[in-house]
């Protein structure tokens, strides 16, 4: 990567990092409309990139299949959020027939996009949420951040040259403490004093650090493998330096399943 795209990549972070971090901060309607911009930018680059003949209609088919049981979680509970979702991806499903495309990808589109949003925003709603979805995030970017430092520099054998031949054995692992020592880092200054974390121990913070950084990874190397399918280079062009929506948070994406399962682990008392 040349020193322009570096400089494009992080003057795109700086300003869309704050953003994100404020409604996911703030909670309340903020966080319901960041939520809800995301699902629909989200639903468009899915649909450009499995049905570009057909995308507006595969966009709104996903769109809301997402972002009602989204709004479920927020205004309910989550039962009611996996419900929905399961029917949204059913009528997903069945419109992509209607519009000749493939019903699975738009079935898969839903689950892909939706699963994620409903654990989001159970987690954020949960006990002390607003400080799980900083470190949430914090581990994830950590993650990111730490396996391109540590694999650009050492490079050495490829983890999956398959499905994305940049990626490196150094840098995976680079990732994986890079994401337990923000996690331990947020449990034990607190973020300054700012974040709350009841119950969760340096240990239990390395556990979800390192499982957070997996998860990232994986999330990642899955994308990846999906644009090889589709045979397109990025899910969109939203960000510069970056690509698409998609290709900034499809490893938040399947970390949040981890983390917010621990959540609900610590919620319940099972760690003690």
């Amino acid at each position: 990567m040349s020193g322009r795209d570096i400089i494009i990549r992080a003057a795109s972070a700086a300003v869309l990092a704050p953003l994100a971090i404020a409604g996911l901060w703030l909670g309340g309607w903020a966080f319901a409309a960041l939520m809800g911009a995301a699902a629909l930018l989200l639903s468009w680059e899915w649909a450009k990139m499995t049905a570009p003949g057909s995308a507006k209609w595969m966009a709104a088919a996903v769109a809301v299949g997402v972002i009602v049981p989204g709004l479920a979680v927020y205004l309910a509970d989550i039962s009611l959020g996996l419900v929905l979702l399961s029917f949204g991806a059913i009528l997903a499903f069945l419109i992509a027939q209607a519009v000749r495309r493939s019903p699975i990808d738009a079935a898969y589109g839903v689950f892909y996009l939706g699963w994620p949003l409903v654990l989001l925003v159970w987690l954020r709603l949960s006990s002390e949420g607003g400080s799980w979805i900083i470190l949430l995030f914090a581990v994830t970017w950590a993650a990111d951040s730490f396996a391109y430092l540590v694999g650009s520099l050492l490079k050495g054998p490829k983890l999956w040259p398959r499905f994305s031949p940049n990626k490196t054995w150094s840098g995976f692992i680079g990732g994986l403490i890079g994401g337990a020592a923000m996690a331990m880092l947020l449990v034990a200054t607190g973020g300054g004093g700012y974040l709350t974390f009841s119950g969760v121990s340096l240990s239990l913070a390395a556990v979800i650090g390192l499982a957070g950084a997996l998860a990232t990874m994986a999330g990642d190397l899955w994308e990846s493998a999906l644009k090889r399918r589709y045979g397109v280079k990025d899910s969109g062009d939203l960000i510069p330096g970056h690509g698409g929506l998609l290709d900034r948070v499809d490893g938040l994406m399947f970390a949040v399943v981890v983390v917010a399962a621990i959540k609900l682990v610590v919620d319940l008392g099972l760690t003690a």
